[in-house]
């Protein structure tokens, strides 16, 4: 969440996909954490699922915004 608001005030939708791919890594270091958490037998394997799906989920969220980002430049041309 705080990759995506810093990129956001970069005010440059460049700048902003970047930011926001760093998000989206950060949502893959959860899921490697959960996978430790999981192993080490403090997460059930129902909520390992749930979380980790949703992290799933907030990095396509994040991947839908980049290619509407850079869609948006491809056809306009301007950042914001």
């Amino acid at each position: 969440m705080a990759n995506i608001a810093e990129g956001f005030v970069r005010h440059s939708d460049k700048e902003f996909v970047q930011f926001l791919f760093i998000a989206m890594s950060s949502a893959a270091e959860v899921q490697s954490h959960l996978y430790v958490a999981f192993d080490q037998k403090y997460l059930s394997q129902e909520s390992f699922a749930e979380l980790y799906a949703q992290a799933e989920k907030t990095s396509k969220i994040i991947s839908g915004l980049i290619k509407y980002l850079r869609t948006k430049t491809k056809q306009t041309g301007k950042t914001r």
